[in-house]
């Protein structure tokens, strides 16, 4: 198995900078991949625009010794995938992200590089896309895209950012009732659920659960969802 993936939950702990919690994470998978330059796709980016995006995420990664360079500068986005040694998908609206990657024809595009090899790594929204589909996000259908299919790097659903925090002032459904109702339609189909500071790795064939001390749940038909930690092994997802 040739894919290399790095999906990250989350891109800022409370009280933290910007990627502060996962620099070294994404250090090191640069550093194991042979990675110095990296192709950054900001199309979650809604609300700050892609030009701050871009010098947000370049001030970190510069930190790190690594050169970062955003898709929307380049005149043709198809060649600059195929030319991509690595490629970061960023975090912001999972919809839009998937509009964008649609309409300049890439999704499918990026999905046959990183299974050919090249790194991917991606955080939220960047990490959603990594999976089957879309249909486990938790952010507003701002925009309708072509597809709710994404790239299907890994044979499952991925909800970051999970919580099972229950507000008892809170009339709505929790995170486990949304999810829930995704196994009731799709009971073949697992989620992944990965809470902040944590993030899943792809290596030579094996999936592992990597970050701080902290666990995931996995949601799968009809079957309890199960917590895993960050020594369990996890690689029946793959399957």
């Amino acid at each position: 198995m040739k894919r290399n993936l790095l999906l990250i939950s989350n891109s800022t702990n409370a009280g933290e900078k910007y990627l502060d919690w996962c620099k070294d994470m994404i250090k090191g998978f640069c550093n194991e991949s042979g990675v110095k330059n990296v192709l950054f796709i900001p199309y979650a980016g809604v609300s700050m625009g892609y030009d701050n995006y871009e010098t947000k995420v370049k001030t970190v990664f510069e930190g790190l010794g690594l050169n970062l360079y955003s898709i929307h500068k380049e005149q043709d986005v198809k060649k600059a995938v195929e030319q991509a040694e690595c490629i970061a998908v960023g975090g912001g609206n999972t919809f839009h992200l998937v509009y964008e990657l649609y309409r300049n024809g890439i999704m499918s595009l990026i999905s046959q590089r990183v299974m050919d090899g090249v790194a991917y790594m991606g955080w939220s929204a960047g990490s959603n896309v990594a999976g089957l589909s879309l249909k486990t996000t938790n952010d507003m259908p701002i925009i309708e895209p072509a597809s709710f299919d994404c790239m299907k790097l890994v044979p499952f659903q991925i909800n970051p950012h999970y919580t099972d925090f229950f507000d008892p002032k809170h009339g709505g459904e929790t995170r486990d009732d949304r999810l829930n109702e995704f196994t009731k339609v799709n009971p073949d189909i697992k989620i992944a659920a990965i809470r902040e500071a944590t993030a899943l790795r792809l290596k030579e064939g094996k999936l592992s659960l990597i970050g701080r001390n902290n666990k995931m749940k996995v949601f799968h038909g009809a079957n309890e969802p199960k917590e895993y930690d960050l020594n369990a092994d996890i690689n029946f997802l793959m399957q």
